[in-house]
């Protein structure tokens, strides 16, 4: 799942940004609200992190225009400001949820998860196929009950499919949903991580498969029902 951070103070966004990802999420970040409006327009985000006290416009402001142009995106916001007034301000103006700083990271972390959950954004905590189990809040994955071990990306990887389950999944939608703006990938990236998923779930005996399209992407179904 692929996050925007909207955040001028760069100490705290790194400081998120790293805590995130290693909850299991690609994130990119930007300082202010042009440059998220730039990173809107070319990337499909799962949710926004929006502080407010940003240098070229007030976050609930642009929050406001951007729901008024039919941005749909969940969007969380993070911000000092504690008054009870801020905070319906802020709903308001189409913040899903509010985040009064300083905060937890693991509460930060719940939070992102429980918008994910939202209908028309994911299909639950638990997602199942054929004899694999993956706890998206715990992050395991298991075979008939039966814990594998995954790499991080391998597992993202692997949740978004699940999450698309009997659909295409792009390349470049994984690429777009597991790396971050500025990384380097080699152009076999997707296709060796894919390939080390298919091993894992193989070797542990599901009874799932993911098929590739050539030229198109990917698709996770039951191994009956395809390969």
């Amino acid at each position: 799942m692929r996050l925007l951070l909207i955040e001028d103070n760069q100490r705290l966004a790194d400081y998120l940004a790293t805590a995130l990802q290693n909850g299991g999420f690609a994130v990119d970040h930007v300082t202010t609200t042009a440059d998220a409006e730039g990173a809107i327009a070319t990337t499909h985000y799962d949710t926004l992190l929006l502080d407010l006290g940003l240098p070229d416009k007030d976050g609930l402001v642009w929050l406001g225009d951007q729901r008024r142009r039919q941005m749909t995106r969940p969007v969380l916001v993070l911000t000092a400001r504690d008054s009870l007034e801020d905070l319906v301000a802020g709903l308001n103006q189409g913040a899903d949820d509010y985040l009064r700083k300083p905060f937890e990271l693991d509460e930060l972390i719940a939070r992102v998860r429980a918008l994910l959950r939202r209908p028309g954004e994911a299909l639950g905590v638990k997602l199942t196929t054929g004899n694999v189990s993956f706890d998206t809040s715990d992050r395991e994955v298991t075979v008939d009950g039966v814990a594998v071990e995954f790499g991080r990306r391998e597992m993202d990887g692997l949740e978004l499919l699940m999450r698309r389950a009997g659909r295409v999944v792009p390349k470049s939608a994984i690429e777009d949903a597991i790396y971050s703006f500025g990384e380097d990938l080699a152009s076999n990236a997707i296709e060796v991580l894919v390939h080390r998923i298919r091993r894992r779930l193989q070797d542990a005996g599901a009874d799932m498969y993911i098929h590739t399209l050539r030229g198109v992407g990917y698709v996770l179904s039951d191994k009956a029902a395809g390969a």
